[in-house]
């Protein structure tokens, strides 16, 4: 059964996918999940960008889905990643999704066909309408190479009233503004990007799906925690200490230094990826190793 709209909030990390000699590895998927109830996260994305979706099959996403299910058991919300760049494939993965039990679905624009706004609107309205599930859109056009404008958000606040937020994974600080104030206060808006997190947050996002929480999970719900509770002093603290991590994400392609941080800290054993994704070389290895003792967490 669904959290409700109101849980959807705080640090949702998107979780990456552990693979062990070129599959996946279903057993240090779920103590990954444990891992971000234990360390306070506010729910937990399925099949986000992190988890290098396009180098799974649909079968692999799905079980990846029912894992996370059976591993969370009701503690905290899940949010399953459907999208795709096909339409029936979308169909499939959200029809699974539900039926699973998720909380709450995040679908990406369609990426590389870079559709017409009226396309989006309908293609949206397509794959979630025969389910009453909240759903929110991920705008991440520097993947996708397609962009989500205001009207279009404003259409589909109308039209659907199961669309309740976004992603948005965009440099673009007064969008949340904008969009807040086009559709209502209670939009949901996560960051997507993991160096405003905290500015984001200031000026009304809910929360965050952000990569670093597979590495720092606790830092990011506190600085969470820290907004709510009107503590801007502490969450803009957090958010510093936070910050050259937070670039090292993007290092190289996310999720590469991610796995290689995560291996360094003993939190998975190897940091494998499947191609076109290659484990990090031995010169960002070395930054990373740098980034991690600067952070004190590196002996």
């Amino acid at each position: 059964m669904s959290a409700g709209v109101e849980q959807l909030k705080g640090s949702i990390p998107p979780l990456i996918t552990p693979f062990r000699n070129g599959e996946v590895d279903l057993a240090g998927y779920a103590g990954l999940v444990d891992f971000q109830v234990e360390q306070g996260s506010h729910g937990i994305l399925v099949n986000g960008t992190t988890s290098e979706p396009s180098t799974l099959t649909v079968e692999e996403r799905n079980r990846l889905i029912d894992v996370a299910m059976e591993t969370v058991a009701g503690r905290i919300p899940v949010v399953a990643a459907t999208g795709s760049q096909s339409l029936a494939e979308t169909q499939d993965l959200t029809t699974h999704a539900v039926n699973a039990g998720v909380d709450a679905l995040l679908i990406v624009t369609p990426y590389y066909i870079r559709p017409p706004q009226r396309g989006l609107i309908e293609y949206y309205l397509e794959v979630t309408t025969p389910h009453e599930l909240p759903w929110m859109i991920y705008h991440i056009p520097g993947r996708t190479a397609v962009s989500v404008t205001l009207d279009t958000v404003a259409e589909l606040r109308d039209r659907s009233p199961q669309f309740v937020g976004m992603k948005h994974a965009v440099n673009d600080l007064g969008f949340v503004s904008e969009c807040l104030a086009r559709v209502g206060n209670d939009f949901r808006i996560f960051v997507g990007l993991e160096e405003l997190s905290f500015p984001m947050m200031a000026v009304g996002a809910c929360g965050l799906m952000n990569a670093v929480g597979n590495l720092r999970p606790k830092p990011l719900a506190d600085m969470c925690e820290a907004v709510w509770r009107n503590d801007l002093d502490e969450g803009r603290k957090i958010h510093q200490r936070l910050l050259e991590i937070n670039k090292a994400v993007f290092f190289d392609t996310n999720p590469i230094p991610m796995k290689y941080m995560m291996k360094r800290l003993g939190i998975i054993p190897e940091n494998e990826h499947r191609l076109p994704m290659v484990a990090a070389s031995a010169e960002l290895a070395a930054r990373l190793d740098q980034v991690l003792t600067n952070a004190g967490l590196l002996d």
